[in-house]
């Protein structure tokens, strides 16, 4: 247990080490990733619904409770899934094909998602939202997910041993 609790210490400052990332990357996506690649499949999906609850709960996620349900399923298709292809060989090469599948499958869940709910929490007609998927929305989950698959990649080496309790050692 002292591992776990010195992992999420660590994994704290991330919090803020992600908010300086560009706009477009999710600042919330980085911890969560780098939890449920630490702590499996299940613990990750878990922090990311009550990561998003409490957001909610305390009036931070944009959009009301239908902002929530959009970061919800945005962040709980990509957690999932790359978590749960990385915990089959927990190696680099593994890591990389889990976050590319779960950037995919998040950017492919968001676009009848925001079809389907945008349109009644922003009041725009549906046609609007259509024809910003192309040129906005896509792009943006696409980029959203391969920065945060980057930093995720360049950071977990060197956090999982503090996650893991086994001190700064890098092991991968």
């Amino acid at each position: 247990m002292r591992g776990a609790t010195c992992g999420l210490a660590a994994i704290s400052p991330l919090s803020a080490t992600a908010t300086a990332v560009p706009a477009v990357a999710s600042r919330r996506s980085l911890p969560l990733l780098i939890s449920a690649f630490a702590f499996g499949t299940l613990p990750g999906v878990g922090i990311a619904l009550l990561t998003v609850a409490l957001s909610f709960l305390l009036g931070a996620e944009g959009g009301g409770p239908w902002g929530a349900l959009m970061h919800g399923i945005a962040i709980v298709s990509y957690v999932a899934t790359a978590s749960a292809i990385y915990s089959v060989k927990k190696t680099q090469v593994w890591s990389l094909i889990g976050m590319i599948a779960g950037v995919l499958v998040m950017t492919a869940l968001m676009i009848p998602a925001n079809l389907f709910i945008t349109p009644i929490y922003m009041h725009v007609d549906r046609k609007v939202v259509a024809d910003l998927l192309l040129p906005g929305i896509i792009p943006v989950n696409l980029v959203k997910g391969a920065i945060t698959a980057l930093l995720t990649n360049l950071l977990y080496p060197y956090i999982s041993p503090l996650l893991h309790g086994r001190g700064f050692a890098k092991k991968r």
